[in-house]
């Protein structure tokens, strides 16, 4: 028995669009095609992808727009960029606003399947590996769950648990305060700034119980967690 993987399709060419979408579904994918970026944005919301391939040129919200808004929501679904343009600051700018990967067209059906399965293995095995380490506490990104040693497990938002996975990672680093702003918030003013700071107080006393645990604000430039 295969398991079905559910992506998400948005390409604005209706036969190209079909021939992907049989494609992918003779190789055990189930596939939702939308046609320009809000029929896709809307999918994405109903169906709960576990990757998306996006048309970079779409009508009504193009490739590009659609993976920021999708990023803010989702820092983990695998995006591969289907397009036409082969100029090296459009593939830059892809990868910058998190794209996994970028396959220019015209492409073979076996390249991008292979793509597909490559991106697919990568995010379960970081999915399995995920579950970090703190002090007294152990967080569960995958799960979004914080637990002091054997007290109950603490859910935490999406925001607080990409906030805090970050952190981790960056352990006893300066967590740049623009860098994490523009990934998790779409962009670094003010009134997100703000934001990111009741974000941070809240970490400070979920994490309150071990006292060796700190989340520093170094003025004019980040937090660090100390531990």
């Amino acid at each position: 028995m295969h398991k079905v993987t559910n992506i998400l399709l948005a390409e604005d060419e209706p036969s190209l669009g079909l021939i992907i979408k049989e494609s992918l579904e003779t190789r055990h994918f189930k596939v939702h095609l939308a046609q320009n970026g809000e029929e896709a944005y809307t999918l994405y919301k109903k169906e709960k992808p576990e990757l998306l391939v996006l048309d970079v040129m779409m009508p009504k919200k193009d490739g590009f727009t659609l993976a920021k808004e999708i990023r803010l929501e989702d820092d983990n679904i695998p995006i591969i960029f289907l397009t036409a343009k082969s100029q090296p600051q459009d593939v830059v700018e892809g990868f910058t606003i998190g794209g996994n990967d970028y396959l220019k067209k015209p492409f073979s059906m076996e390249e991008l399947i292979v793509r597909i399965n490559n991106l697919l293995n990568r995010i379960q095995v970081q999915r399995t590996s995920e579950i970090l380490q703190i002090g007294a506490y152990t967080f569960d990104f995958p799960k979004q769950t914080l637990q002091y040693q054997e007290e109950a497990k603490d859910q935490l938002t999406h925001r607080e648990a990409h906030l805090l996975f970050h952190l981790i990672k960056n352990k006893n680093e300066v967590l740049e305060r623009s860098l994490i702003l523009n990934k998790l918030w779409g962009n670094d003013d003010f009134f997100n700034a703000r934001s990111m700071d009741v974000f941070i107080t809240k970490l400070r006393k979920k994490l309150k119980q071990d006292e060796s645990i700190q989340i520093v604000n170094v003025r004019g430039f980040g937090y660090k967690l100390i531990c």
